[in-house]
């Protein structure tokens, strides 16, 4: 599967004008760093992959639509996974990459 196109667009838009930022092809999605962290992305899966503040992993966890980010079979504290379904407005995209975007911003540039 590939990643959703006007999901990417959504992104693009959200991160103009973010100092540092930049976009990747990663993990079969389209990703957007910032200062080289990974932020956001539209995920090769479907839905998004987000970056966040380690201490709202839970938090954020406890919403609908999401689940843990798991890469070779380990869950990554500080990364989620937004399914479709939590992304059905524009408004609710903008939140999710806004927490993405912030974070990364703190992290020091790579």
């Amino acid at each position: 599967m590939s990643y959703d196109e006007a999901l990417a667009d959504q992104l693009r838009e959200i991160a103009s004008g973010v100092a540092g930022i930049s976009e990747r092809k990663m993990f079969g999605g389209l990703a957007f760093l910032v200062h080289g962290n990974m932020a956001v992305a539209a995920s090769g899966e479907g839905g998004l992959l987000l970056r966040c503040p380690p201490e709202r992993t839970d938090e954020l966890l406890a919403e609908p639509h999401t689940d843990e980010f798991v890469m070779r079979e380990r869950s990554m504290t500080g990364w989620l996974r937004v399914d479709p379904p939590g992304l059905a407005t524009y408004d609710a995209v903008e939140r999710w990459a806004t927490i993405g975007l912030s974070y990364a911003g703190t992290l020091p540039p790579k």
